[in-house]
C-alpha cells in the first residue's frame, strides 16, 4: 500500500492524542492604553517568566480592524493550572485592566502550538 498523505495522517493519528492547550481571553477596558501603565512591566513579566518556564507557548493583545487599540488579550498555556495561576497573579486584573477573562480547553487540529 503506497502512503498517501491521507493514509499517513490515519495512521498517525491512531498513536498520538492532539495536545490540548488551555486559552486564557481577556477583555480589557476601552481606555486601556492610558491606564495600563503602573501594571505594564508586572504583567509582561509574568508572562515572560511563565514562558521561560515552559507554561505559557504564546500571547499578546488584540485589536478590532482598523483599530490602534487592543480591546483584549489572548495566552496560549500548557495546563489549566498554568491558565489559572496567570490569571490569579496578573496585575493587569487587580489593578482594573481587565474587565472579564475566561478559560477555555483547546484541542490543537492543526499546527504545533
Amino acid at each position: 500500500m503506497a502512503l498517501t498523505a491521507r493514509t499517513f495522517v490515519q495512521t498517525t493519528s491512531l498513536y498520538s492524542a492532539p495536545p490540548k492547550r488551555y486559552l486564557l481571553n481577556y477583555e480589557y477596558i476601552p481606555d486601556v492604553l492610558d491606564k495600563r501603565g503602573p501594571y505594564r512591566e508586572g504583567h509582561l513579566g509574568l508572562a515572560k517568566e511563565m514562558a521561560e518556564a515552559g507554561t505559557c507557548v504564546s500571547g499578546g493583545p488584540f485589536t478590532p480592524p482598523g483599530s490602534d487599540v487592543p480591546n483584549g488579550a489572548l495566552f496560549v498555556f500548557t495546563t489549566k493550572e498554568a491558565a489559572e495561576k496567570f490569571a490569579a497573579e496578573d496585575p493587569y486584573i487587580d489593578g482594573g485592566i481587565v474587565t472579564k477573562s475566561t478559560i477555555s480547553e483547546w484541542t490543537v487540529a492543526i499546527g504545533t502550538n
